[in-house]
């Protein structure tokens, strides 16, 4: 198998999560910044406070749906996935 076949299937096993939350301001993401750099590989996450749902985006190997949702609504927000 080349590099470029190993790569690509590499890529493909990687999801992206998105998420509905109630995180408002840079203030909510830095508070829940420690608890997302532990929890997602390699720190890919990011929030799009501009967006009325408040996005949060997870580009993950793993299924951190549960972690992620009860994770938030611990630290007082609302957080549902969107299929």
């Amino acid at each position: 198998m080349d590099k470029t076949n190993y790569q690509c299937r590499k890529i493909l096993s990687i999801m992206i999560y998105v998420f509905k939350t109630s995180v408002k301001t840079k203030k909510d993401i830095r508070q829940l910044s420690k608890f997302l750099n532990e929890i997602v590989q390699q720190k890919k996450w990011s929030f799009d406070l501009e967006n009325c749902d408040k996005i949060l985006q997870i580009d993950s190997q793993t299924d951190l749906v549960e972690s992620i949702i009860n994770g938030l609504n611990n630290r007082g927000f609302i957080c549902e996935e969107l299929e």
